[in-house]
């Protein structure tokens, strides 16, 4: 029986799975969204939640604490400064398991770990392309133009 195994080794070392959970959460706060195995997620789910509910209160002792278990120093100041913020009101569930299916190789199921507050920036992207596909037709005019001109003469 399973019973008070609290939580999944994800048959790693101690070591090993300590560095894991360090580098998904950093990615997670860097990226705000990540790709990775379900039980990994899950995992690392309860990892980041634990830290942000830190950052919410922003204090000496919990940004030594978080630090300790962060690699990256500007992952610490963003997480107190803007993710922490963002979820101030939130009492809880900062993060989202979204399914993508199963892996190729393997059939581990995948999924996408994201922060609950994050906005894909697709609007931005079409817009942003829109706009260098307005700037080249703007060039191709002059361009059209300035040969015309030069036939002419």
């Amino acid at each position: 029986m399973k019973h008070k195994r609290g939580f999944n080794p994800l048959e790693r070392s101690s070591a090993h799975r300590k560095a894991l959970h360090r580098n998904m959460v950093t990615s997670l706060f860097r990226y705000e969204r990540i790709r990775t195995t379900k039980a990994k997620a899950l995992a690392i789910r309860r990892s980041a939640e634990k830290l942000i509910t830190r950052a919410k209160l922003d204090s000496v002792h919990n940004r030594r604490i978080v630090s300790a278990r962060l690699f990256d120093e500007g992952m610490v100041a963003k997480l107190f400064t803007d993710i922490a913020v963002r979820m101030k009101e939130r009492p809880g569930g900062y993060t989202r398991i979204i399914k993508l299916g199963e892996r190729a190789g393997d059939a581990a199921e995948v999924v996408i770990l994201e922060l609950v507050d994050y906005k894909l920036d697709t609007d931005d992207a079409t817009s942003k392309k829109k706009a260098k596909k307005n700037v080249k037709d703007a060039k191709n005019v002059k361009d059209k133009a300035a040969k015309e001109d030069k036939k002419k003469t």
